[in-house]
């Protein structure tokens, strides 16, 4: 009989190994719980992994996100990509906060691929952050790459570390904008902006 080959062998969870499982065991115990228990034997390796994929923007970098895909333009009108979905976590208390963002920009020779904008957000988000910085990190990348005339940001969401404990308001948005260029210079075209995403009240 053939030798088993490295191949049969189950595969190493590489998952369970890595020092953020670990972690996870010992605030279970730390919470009073049992991580021996049925329910609980996988939660270690499944946070990490959670963990991971929540925080993966870490792992990106924005040349990475637009490859290239910035195309020739004689477009000088304003481009907006609007309520785009977003999840990120509180670097306060770890607790999501989740909303959307609306982002607009005016060309100067080049239009960027219209989903590398939701995939910059995505990025951003995907790391721990304060809303007011992530507004600003997608503004300023989105200048960066386009060279626009003018970017403007606002991002609404709504914070579980302010739902789900401290004050407890279910009910509250927290709403934040970075306005560059034409946008920050003149009040039309800010207005415009801001009636087209429906936010001009």
């Amino acid at each position: 009989m053939a030798a088993a080959t490295s191949s049969d062998a189950p595969a190493q969870d590489t998952a369970m190994s890595h020092p953020l499982s670990q972690q996870y065991r010992e605030i279970l115990v730390g919470l009073g719980e049992n991580p021996e228990r049925e329910g609980l034997l996988d939660t270690p390796k499944r946070a990490a992994k959670a963990m991971q994929y929540l925080c993966h923007g870490y792992q990106q970098s924005l040349d990475e996100i637009v490859n290239g895909a910035l195309f020739e333009s004689d477009n000088d009108e304003m481009v907006i990509v609007k309520d785009i979905e977003l999840y990120s976590l509180c670097e306060h208390h770890l607790l999501p906060f989740i909303g959307k963002a609306h982002v607009a920009y005016i060309p100067t020779g080049q239009v960027l691929g219209l989903s590398k904008v939701a995939r910059i957000v995505d990025m951003y988000a995907r790391r721990l952050q304060i809303q007011e910085n992530l507004t600003k990190q997608i503004a300023d990348a989105i200048q960066r790459v386009t060279n626009a005339a003018g970017v403007a940001v606002v991002i609404e969401a709504k914070h579980m570390c302010m739902m789900m404990r401290g004050v407890e308001k279910q009910n509250s948005v927290m709403s934040s904008s970075v306005m560059l260029g034409a946008f920050r210079e003149s009040c039309n075209t800010r207005h415009e902006f801001l009636q087209l995403i429906g936010r001009s009240n």
